[in-house]
């Protein structure tokens, strides 16, 4: 039997949304073994005056095993 934990964290990156969730998970991976996969709860972005993208930002839920 398995026991599995959930973390929720933030992450953000100026290139892309894709790139917010894998920078998250790597810096969890460092400290969290086991991870199984994530949950993307929210997408924020934050742009400049003219409305272009500058940071994207996402909250989500890391699952991972409990050794």
């Amino acid at each position: 039997m398995a026991v599995a934990k959930v973390i929720e964290l933030n992450a953000s990156s100026s290139k892309s949304m894709e790139d917010a969730v894998q920078t998250g998970l790597r810096k969890a991976a460092e400290s969290v073994k086991g991870i199984k996969g994530a949950w993307v709860k929210e997408v924020k972005v934050v742009t400049d005056d003219s409305g272009n993208i500058t940071e994207w930002r996402v909250d989500m839920k890391v699952t991972f095993v409990v050794q």
